[in-house]
């Protein structure tokens, strides 16, 4: 039930729970515990700024440390507290810092999951002699007829979470179990309310969870100062339009904010990190074809040296639909192809491979947006990259 698939009678079978104070984790500990199973919960503590303990939407802080106690204390099962902030500073905060920084718009959501909730806690969840470790995502994990489990979207498409997760590698999800992706968020509510959890109105998490200000400007410039260095606003025909008080405030696709008057809508159509220039120009100049990745993690069943010229589907944005792509492959580095063109592709973005656009399909992994180019630029440097003429 629930989609463990674990051998073994409940009672004799350990499973630690992720708990991060929210309503999806505690139901998950809950109907586990329902279940009959050994149940752990562990909750992480991954920074505290002091306001951020009580903001609405912030998770891993001290109010959450506390509604996982409460939540724990209730099912009966022992709860554990680990302090993981200097690694969560070092592989998320000073990373998410330092890719802005490199005119990139990251996604520290995906370095977490990878770097410390995948890595560390499933370490962790072994250690326990864990059989699975489960989590409140809404994504879904399922056995696969050639042995292993795959990664698959959820049965809720608003509250799927695959594009966050595309990370996690093929040994981890042997240990990783999803009760919740094959219900709609309604039916976990409910849950919580029938089982009395004090957090079954609890509001979901939102947003970056470690900028308490809800301005994710002020983290970067307390640990990069460097980071408001002002420089040029440049229109695509070399033209100075204005000066920006730092790159960090600016992404691929923005059009508010620009700070520049101009005849035409503008949009950032890239930004030039070693200048510390904003190059803006018309909308047309934000359709991509072709965008190369790097930090590639495949999921699917053939070795990715042989998956050259796939069809696929990706997401290019979380809050995108997938959609049809091939998938290239050259000594070991990647392309898609996006034939129907996409605006706004951000260096620093993720790009997750689908199996299909069916709103079940299973993930096939994906990548870092390494860089995005203009159709027509895309073109010639998709040539040169089949060529083997660029690195």
């Amino acid at each position: 039930m629930y989609g463990l698939d674990l051998s073994g009678r409940p009672e004799e079978t350990r499973v630690v729970v992720a708990m991060s104070g929210g309503v999806d984790s505690s139901v998950v500990a809950a109907i586990l515990k329902r279940e009959g199973f050994d149940v752990v919960g562990l909750t992480l503590q991954l920074y505290d700024h002091g306001e951020a303990v009580h903001r609405a939407g912030a998770c891993c802080a001290g109010q959450d440390i506390h509604d996982a106690r409460r939540v724990a204390d209730k099912l009966g099962i022992p709860h554990y507290v680990l302090d993981y902030e200097s690694r969560f500073k070092e592989d998320v905060i000073e990373r998410f810092a330092d890719s802005y920084l490199a005119g990139e718009t990251p996604v520290p959501c995906i370095e977490c999951n990878k770097k410390i909730k995948f890595r560390d806690l499933l370490q962790t969840a072994r250690d326990l002699g864990a059989a699975a470790l489960a989590t409140g995502h809404y994504v879904a994990s399922r056995a696969l007829p050639g042995g292993g489990r795959g990664l698959f979207r959820a049965a809720d498409p608003d509250k799927d979470q695959s594009y966050f997760l595309y990370g996690t590698t093929a040994d981890q999800l042997d240990l990783l179990r999803f009760p919740l992706g094959e219900m709609p968020k309604s039916e976990t509510r409910a849950i919580a309310h029938e089982l009395g959890l004090s957090v079954a109105d609890k509001s979901d998490s939102q947003d970056i969870c470690f900028v308490p200000s809800g301005k994710y400007t002020d983290v970067i410039e307390r640990l990069r100062p460097e980071a408001a260095n002002e420089g040029d606003i440049v229109h695509l025909d070399g033209r100075v339009l204005g000066r920006h008080q730092g790159i960090i405030h600016y992404t691929v696709g923005q059009r508010r904010g620009l700070g520049v008057a101009s005849g035409e809508p503008l949009y950032v159509v890239r930004l030039e990190a070693g200048a510390a220039r904003v190059i803006v120009g018309p909308r047309e100049a934000l359709e991509t074809r072709f965008v190369p990745l790097r930090d590639i993690n495949w999921l699917g069943d053939m070795p990715f040296a042989d998956v050259d010229g796939l069809p696929i589907a990706v997401r290019v944005r979380s809050t995108r639909p997938p959609q049809a792509a091939i998938l290239h492959v050259r000594n070991g580095e990647a392309m898609v192809e996006l034939p129907e063109g996409e605006f706004g592709v951000s260096p620093g973005q993720a790009c997750v491979f689908y199996e299909s656009t069916d709103p079940r399909s299973r993930v096939l992994g994906g990548g870092s947006i390494l860089s995005s180019q203009p159709s027509l630029l895309g073109l010639k440097h998709a040539s040169e990259w089949q060529l083997g003429l660029t690195a």
